[in-house]
């Protein structure tokens, strides 16, 4: 079976997440195709996401969004966000939001942790989804898994 991923990042970001994910992909899964496609910002992220899968015939996208700190930055991520959400609805596929927010972190060494875990994370998580559906994260449920920081584990 050959798998189609496409990747959507932005000019916005502080981190290079595209590139990080194309080669987080790539060593997962060497067979994968990996469709890039970069947007300025959070709310160009949606039609990408679209295109890949209904022109590039991906099997599942990751996009690969910065958010500002204002409240008109994160007003724009909800619009993004749920713009995503009807992107999958409409074309039955898994988009996997990665959106790292300025101010969840002090300081730019910890934002830039933060992007590449979540975005190294969330590239298992998609591959997975892609090639075995909600079956292969099935073990993991209910382990307080967390893409970003250290995970926090489940309640005994």
């Amino acid at each position: 079976m050959t798998v189609r991923v496409g990747v959507v990042d932005t000019t916005f970001a502080r981190v290079d997440m595209g590139s990080l994910a194309e080669r987080t992909l790539k060593d997962l899964l060497p067979s994968v195709i990996v469709v890039r496609y970069t947007v300025p910002g959070i709310k160009d992220m949606p039609v990408a996401a679209k295109k890949l899968i209904e022109e590039e015939k991906c099997d599942g996208v990751i996009t690969l969004g910065w958010v500002g700190p204002t409240l008109t930055d994160k007003l724009s991520y909800v619009v993004s966000s749920l713009a995503l959400q009807l992107v999958q609805l409409t074309t039955n596929k898994h988009v996997i939001d990665v959106t790292v927010h300025e101010d969840e972190a002090a300081s730019q060494e910890e934002l830039a942790k933060i992007a590449i875990d979540r975005t190294v994370k969330h590239c298992r998580n998609l591959l997975t989804l892609i090639t075995s559906g909600g079956e292969g994260l099935r073990r993991y449920a209910g382990k307080g898994l967390r893409q970003g920081r250290e995970d926090v584990g489940p309640i005994e």
